[in-house]
């Protein structure tokens, strides 16, 4: 048994899913971040639990063959890379396995898998950054957040983004603080400027900046974008985008184009693609291609099929495979993205889609009632992966194939599970790196329909599903997580106060007391461990 700040020497003999080392020491299993497998080290203890506990590295005896010089002034600090400590090779190879361990120990499944198919570009590879903005003693800065909080760390010169995001990002903010537009404060819930969004096309080379602010503030906005427009050429479109919400959602729901259509133009798959701020697109263009072409191997269409695209955002990965199939439909809940997509259909001369507005799950269930079946589906949802209504439709609508695009193995093992005990069976999968030198990581799925005599079909209580499909989680289930792994027991006022600080909608349950009696007020400790519940159980994206 540990003790805060106890010493102990340990080697790592693996990686987790949070991209934390993990070794045995007197038989407990500790967690260290920021350690690489075959690291023999000296660990010093900062939490317990029964039967494990966390550490940080106090001295590295004997350094892994797979440790490389760190190239990042802020890495341990800022919360983005979390594996650039280690080869890429050895990356890779963290996340194959990764992939293959959540689908046989949370799913049960256990597909042919392919090579992992790494990135060719690991730096400077994303098309699209959101950078907070705060004040730091006095000052105005931007960067990232610290792991598992909002505290800025002030960095630009971001190894993962285009160098020109940062150049941009500088001047916007000394422009900013000219011309009276303060930084927000989210404490306070004051100032101005909240977020500076930018994304590029990767083929076509156009910028979009997003200046994400708490109230309208036009005039300012407009004054700035004439400054930094003849500056950069490359920026085709100024948006302005209100969040008056004390909240961790980046976007608000009101968006204004103050220079440009407000929206830019890109390329996927040979498509071209229009693309509003709201619109979801893939930050890895080139891996993306790539991992659409797995996906359109995995489907086989042979040109008479109806294709159903769930989540689908811009169209990107349905009107990739539009031409080879006799029908396609899109199903995406964002209004903008539809808009988008349909726009992007015309635009490449494809007639045979339909793009429907809404939540993927009650859409598909009103498809089913119009007697519309799909052979075969293309799913790519958010990190919580599928909710009970989604996951109900898809199996009642029976296609012959399912092709699961997941960016989280956990949430996608989970859905795995429920459809392999409703007819289908997980042929073969691949890790798609879309993410160099974090811990996440792509992965493509082909499921296939069984023979009616090769299974036995369950049926399927929605109300069990909601307990077990991610985005819903009980406040027991809730207490219980944060006990087991952070050892602090939390109140269900303080699961409200937090679910309200996330923008979790949820019924009312806080206790405001009698007469005299003060609310109390969920301490930062106990709200970072109920929000790394919410993350666990799919009920918070990252």
């Amino acid at each position: 048994m540990f003790n805060k700040n106890d010493i102990t020497e340990l080697t790592i003999t693996d990686i987790t899913d949070e991209g934390n080392g993990v070794g045995k020491a007197d038989g407990f299993a500790v967690f260290v971040p920021f350690s690489a497998v075959g690291d023999k080290l000296s660990v010093k203890i900062v939490k317990t639990q029964k039967s494990y506990a966390y550490g940080i590295i106090d001295r590295i005896i004997v350094p892994s063959e797979n440790r490389i010089e760190i190239d990042c002034p802020v890495f341990k600090k800022c919360g983005g890379c979390s594996l650039r400590h280690i080869s890429y090779k050895s990356e890779l190879s963290v996340k194959d396995n990764m992939v293959r361990n959540a689908f046989k120990r949370i799913g049960g499944v256990e597909p042919i898998f392919e090579e992992i198919l790494g990135c060719d570009e690991t730096d400077y590879y994303r098309n699209k950054a959101q950078y907070p903005v705060s004040k730091i003693d006095g000052k105005a800065v931007f960067g990232f957040y610290a792991q598992r909080s909002h505290r800025v760390i002030p960095f630009a010169d971001c190894r993962l983004q285009p160098e020109i995001f940062a150049e941009i990002s500088k001047k916007v903010l000394e422009i900013a603080v000219k011309k009276g537009i303060s930084p927000y404060d989210e404490i306070s819930n004051t100032g101005l400027l909240r977020h500076i969004f930018l994304r590029r096309g990767y083929h076509s080379g156009e910028i979009m900046l997003c200046l994400v602010v708490r109230k309208n503030c036009i005039r300012e906005i407009k004054s700035l974008a004439n400054e930094i427009i003849p500056l950069y050429p490359e920026i085709k479109t100024v948006v302005m985008n209100i969040n008056p919400n004390k909240t961790n959602v980046i976007m608000g729901k009101e968006t204004e184009a103050i220079y440009g259509d407000g929206v830019i133009f890109d390329e996927m798959c040979g498509n071209k693609i229009k693309l509003a701020p709201e619109a979801f697109y893939q930050v890895n263009t080139k891996q993306a291609e790539r991992l659409y072409e797995i996906a359109s191997e995995y489907a086989d269409l042979k040109g008479d099929e109806t294709l159903l695209d769930l989540y689908c955002g811009a169209g990107t990965i349905g009107l990739s495979m539009a031409k080879k199939v006799k029908k396609l439909i899109g199903v995406e809940i964002i209004p903008e993205a539809i808009e988008n997509a349909k726009e992007n259909a015309i635009r490449n001369n494809i007639d045979n889609a339909e793009f429907i507005c809404g939540d993927a799950g009650k859409v598909a269930s009103e498809l089913i009632a119009k007697g519309i079946r799909p052979d075969v589906i293309v799913l790519d949802p958010a990190r919580k992966g599928c909710d009970n209504v989604a996951l109900d439709a898809i199996i009642k609508m029976n296609p012959q194939k399912i092709v699961y695009i997941s960016c989280n193995p956990a949430t996608c093992a989970r859905d795995l599970k429920i459809l392999s005990e409703n007819g289908y069976k997980a042929e073969k999968a691949r890790a798609v790196d879309m993410f160099p030198r974090t811990n996440h990581c792509e992965t493509v799925v082909l499921l296939s329909r069984e023979k009616a005599d090769d299974h036995i079909r369950f049926s399927i209580n929605t109300e069990d599903l909601k307990k077990n499909v991610g985005g819903y989680a009980t406040y027991g289930d809730i207490k219980a997580y944060v006990l087991e792994k952070f050892g602090l027991k939390v109140s269900s006022l303080y699961i409200a106060q937090t679910k309200d600080k996330c923008g979790i909608k949820e019924r009312e349950n806080y206790y405001i007391g009698e007469g005299k009696s003060k609310e109390l007020i969920c301490p930062p400790e106990k709200e970072q461990a109920i929000m790394d519940a919410f993350r666990h159980f799919g009920m918070l994206r990252d």
